[in-house]
């Protein structure tokens, strides 16, 4: 018996990005690889791969991607340009913009569901994709120690007054 380790056939468990079980997270995540929730999560989901969201999930927000399986609740829009698959356990509030859809028994939707093709899902997301999709410029240090990409401050900078901290 032998084991393929080398292979390029799946994603390494580095190259999932995931919120566990338990986790609350607000804000906006973009991945270029596979995303996997279990814990919950208020914002946008960007992946140009497949987002998995577990039974327990609880997602408050839309999600913007290649592929999703969902066993979980959101209340919010799903943007997926190719394959969405509502498994058996999930719960949907909101509606579905996606090329192919895939439905078992027991799952339950409450919105409006609109087929798309994979220029109309361009079109859509056209304005509210990230820069993940744009090559940025490296990171560089000013003189007042925070740093930026691209021309804005670094998330983890501490704001210095209420007017400068984001809405989720």
């Amino acid at each position: 018996m032998s084991a393929n380790y080398g292979s390029n056939d799946s994603a390494g468990v580095n190259d999932i990005s995931r919120i566990s079980a338990g986790s609350v997270i607000k804000g906006e995540i973009t991945s270029p690889n596979d995303i996997r929730i279990d814990g919950t999560f208020e914002g946008r989901i960007f992946s140009q791969s497949k987002v998995v969201v577990g039974e327990k999930a609880v997602i408050k927000g839309d999600v913007i991607c290649n592929n999703a399986d969902f066993w979980g609740k959101i209340n919010g829009n799903f943007f997926v340009k190719d394959t969405l698959s509502l498994k058996d356990t999930c719960v949907v509030e909101g509606d579905l913009h996606i090329r192919r859809l895939q439905v078992e028994l027991d799952a339950k939707f409450n919105g409006n569901c609109k087929m798309i093709t994979e220029e109309e899902f361009n079109q859509l997301t056209s304005g509210s994709r990230p820069g993940m999709y744009e090559v940025q410029p490296a990171a560089q240090k000013n003189d007042d120690d925070e740093f930026t990409v691209g021309s804005g401050k670094s998330p983890f900078s501490i704001p210095s007054s209420a007017d400068e901290i984001p809405e989720a």
